[in-house]
């Protein structure tokens, strides 16, 4: 069976990626839960990821410690997890590539914090291009995809996954967005996966 190995469900925004791109596959996995910024937190990583980072996963011989080559790996045992049409499955892996790499102000400023509201949070100009690029990217996919469902490519995509960390962040920050990139959110909240990594996440906080 499959393993997954991730951090904190409150903080740990790559462990979600690839998370929920498993809960979304069907494929059955086994998860272990790594508590972050623990004396011992590096040691116990080390047990599994060669890396010293989470995600990881390990299946049989083979790890994968990466959250977007972990979910390349998932989609070669199930392609439906990247778009059919070649030229929508390339847009999809670019801007999967361009959350992976880019978005670095929005990342520092302000972080994923599930059961944190933080309304009044600083913004930097940096921040405002950052958001302003996602929603260019959301509002540009679900102009054109609507018809096929309510996802960024229509049905669920690695991009709808690399995107999901964002959800919590505007929510936690309580970014302002047009109607359509406000459905795709809602569409994210409804998914069952969603819902119980913030549950997970709630529990975190109560057990400190």
């Amino acid at each position: 069976m499959l393993k997954l190995v991730i951090g904190d469900r409150n903080y740990s925004s790559w462990s979600l990626r690839p998370w929920l791109v498993l809960k979304q596959s069907g494929l059955p996995f086994e998860e272990v839960s790594i508590r972050l910024r623990e004396r011992n937190t590096r040691t116990e990583i080390f047990k599994h990821s060669p890396s010293g980072k989470v995600p990881c996963l390990i299946d049989g011989e083979t790890v994968v410690w990466d959250s977007l080559a972990i979910c390349e790996y998932i989609a070669e045992k199930v392609p439906s997890l990247w778009p059919s049409e070649r030229k929508v499955r390339a847009e999809a892996r670019s801007i999967s590539a361009e959350m992976h790499s880019g978005f670095v102000a929005l990342r520092h400023v302000l972080p994923m914090d599930i059961h944190a509201s933080k309304p009044f949070a600083a913004r930097t100009a940096d921040v405002d291009a950052d958001i302003a690029r996602i929603v260019e990217i959301w509002e540009g996919c679900r102009a054109r995809f609507v018809d096929a469902g309510p996802f960024l490519f229509g049905r669920f995509t690695i991009a709808d996954a690399m995107f999901a960390p964002v959800v919590w962040r505007f929510l936690t920050y309580d970014i302002e967005l047009p109607v359509a990139s406000r459905k795709w959110i809602d569409t994210m909240l409804a998914l069952p996966a969603m819902q119980e990594w913030r549950t997970a996440a709630l529990a975190e906080k109560a057990t400190g």
